[in-house]
């Protein structure tokens, strides 16, 4: 029978790591003669969570354990939880859920609603008694949501991968030492079939920027080719570990389908179409902000300066354009506003420019003579009171498409645009070896 654990809220600003702590189970587990059935699952949850720590992933390991050793796999994860956990951080708020048997529809679904919208920890708590399973939970209890969304997390449609390698504890809390140069030689080896390792300019984006044990992580289409890349990236410090992750990464998963206006909820992701109402306007911090109506209301959608040249696409809209956007609702003073993480322009409205006639007996340029009056030529002094203003359709700087920040300002769920045409619909078969290093180890 397979024994599902899922993992939630360990970590904090300051350091940890949930996908660590199943890196650490992972060693466990296969010490107890555990069969791993799938590969370590890293579930991306709702990134707008307001009391998300950092990444807001969660992970699920998958594995066929002996009757006699399932209190010890147990045991084994609520004690790295009690190791690990960053506690003292108010919103962490770390959960362990234990299922086995078959992952029901109801929890899968669960797990969908999860990455798509807030969800109260009431609703986990009722699909956990229901279906018999196991649950610890500690400080207030929330981290139960995210372990069970990583229980129900089968990823049988779209899903990437991701080789996450970690740091010795000597090292943590210092800038990595990973060779810039290997990641561009990696980069271009692999970009088939990996994405976002470089931004428009180079530079390594492998890399976190926080206290954690992340060294860096290459996410892919296969296991195969992120094991690739990790051969051809060098580090210049020692690897403790490293694990191959199955994801929901890259995949625009926290998005369904459009929705009005009317209906947007703070914290939750959305998609909108509709019509420009307004010329985007440049504010305080370079952001950029345009409005946005459908039949049921009118949205503000902002493009922050983090975002970089996508800025430039945006400010090129005007009023009539026909858009979705794609982003997260954050509650502003007043009302709501779309942090726009990808515009798709369905269709341009013409840019017209009016210009003055020109003078029919010389072909001077003219001037008004005033509203209504007419235009008087300013080279022969013609008059005529019938000419009016020239209708100049002007040339469009931007096409139908779909359109993305800079690569470094990508949320982890974002569906970059090296992805589009890649995506799965099934999961394939037995595990690629090896999965798993501890102590890393090369071909």
């Amino acid at each position: 029978m397979t024994l599902h654990i899922g993992l939630d809220d360990t970590d904090s600003p300051e350091g940890g790591c949930t996908t660590y702590v199943a890196a650490l189970l992972a060693e466990r587990l296969l010490g107890l003669g555990a069969r791993f059935v799938d590969y370590p699952i890293l579930i991306r949850l709702n990134p707008n969570t307001p009391w998300k720590t950092r990444g807001n992933a969660a992970v699920c390991l998958r594995v066929e354990v002996d009757e006699r050793q399932e209190d010890e796999a147990i045991k084994c994860t609520l004690e790295l939880v009690e190791r690990c956990g960053r506690f003292g951080c108010e919103n962490t708020n770390p959960g362990a859920v234990f299922h086995f048997s078959e992952v029901p529809e109801e929890v899968a679904e669960f797990s969908r609603k999860v990455v798509r919208q807030i969800v109260e920890r009431e609703e986990a708590e009722e699909l956990i008694r229901d279906h018999g399973m196991h649950a610890f939970a500690w400080k207030n209890g929330r981290g139960i949501i995210g372990a069970l969304a990583a229980i129900g997390g089968t990823l049988q449609g779209d899903h990437t991968y991701e080789l996450i390698t970690y740091r010795t504890p000597d090292n943590r809390g210092s800038p990595r030492m990973v060779d810039a140069e290997s990641v561009r030689r990696m980069d271009e080896a692999t970009r088939s079939n990996t994405f976002n390792n470089v931004d428009e300019k180079g530079k390594p984006l492998i890399t976190p920027h926080g206290p954690d044990p992340v060294l860096y992580g290459v996410r892919g289409e296969s296991p195969e080719a992120v094991y690739e890349a990790f051969n051809v990236v060098e580090e210049l410090e020692p690897v403790e570990r490293w694990m191959i992750y199955r994801s929901n990464q890259g995949t625009d998963a926290h998005f369904a389908s459009t929705a009005p206006i009317s209906s947007l909820t703070p914290y939750n992701p959305a998609i909108i179409m509709g019509a420009v109402a307004s010329r985007p306007e440049t504010i305080t911090g370079s952001h950029v902000i345009f409005k946005v109506k459908d039949g049921s209301g009118e949205a503000d959608c902002a493009a922050y300066e983090p975002t970089g040249s996508f800025r430039h696409v945006v400010r090129r809209l005007i009023p009539g354009d026909e858009v979705k956007v794609y982003g997260g609702v954050r509650p502003m003073n007043p009302g709501l506003t779309l942090n726009t993480e990808k515009l798709e322009v369905l269709s341009l409205a013409e840019k017209v420019k009016l210009n003055n006639p020109r003078c029919p007996e010389c072909g001077g340029g003219t001037e008004s003579m005033g509203s209504g009056q007419g235009y008087r030529c300013k080279k022969c002094g013609y008059r005529d009171r019938e000419l009016e203003k020239l209708r100049v359709v002007q040339p469009r700087e931007l096409g139908p498409g779909v359109y993305l920040p800079d690569r470094d300002a990508h949320r982890h769920l974002t569906k970059p645009l090296t992805r589009y045409g890649h995506e799965r619909d099934c999961v394939s078969g037995a595990l690629f070896e090896p999965w798993i290093g501890f102590p890393a180890h090369r071909e």
